[in-house]
């Protein structure tokens, strides 16, 4: 079984940045492919970003590429996402998710794993 615990999140002006941290538990993360997905009021859960096990891979939707980093330390079993030039169209709640092969992927029906969420609140 895997954990996943999100961190991070928050209240921030249009422009700044943060970043979201996913403790995962279990030993089975560092050979697995992870994601990070959102969920804005009233809309469907949409994929943000993916990175395979060895990190070298990743892939992101088109509205935050350039704009976000996905990373991971399998050392510290953690997955990150970096968030910079956020916009108020990426208020959502964040989840960290996992799956159990190691490549990335883009469905959230790829990922057995979820998290809780954490909130990303952005102001105008």
């Amino acid at each position: 079984q895997v954990q996943l615990v999100e961190s991070g999140g928050g209240l921030v002006q249009a422009g700044g940045s943060l970043r979201l941290s996913c403790a995962a538990s279990g030993r089975t993360f560092s050979s697995s492919g992870m994601g990070w997905f959102r969920q804005a009021p009233g809309k469907e859960r949409e994929f943000v970003a993916s990175i395979g096990w060895s990190a070298y891979l990743t892939h992101y939707a088109d509205s935050v590429k350039g704009r976000f980093t996905i990373s991971r330390d399998n050392a510290k079993n953690t997955l990150y996402l970096q968030m910079n030039s956020l916009k108020p169209e990426d208020t959502a709640v964040y989840y960290c998710a996992g799956r159990t092969a190691s490549g990335w992927a883009e469905s959230s029906r790829e990922y057995r794993y979820w998290g809780q969420g954490t909130q990303v609140t952005v102001s105008s």
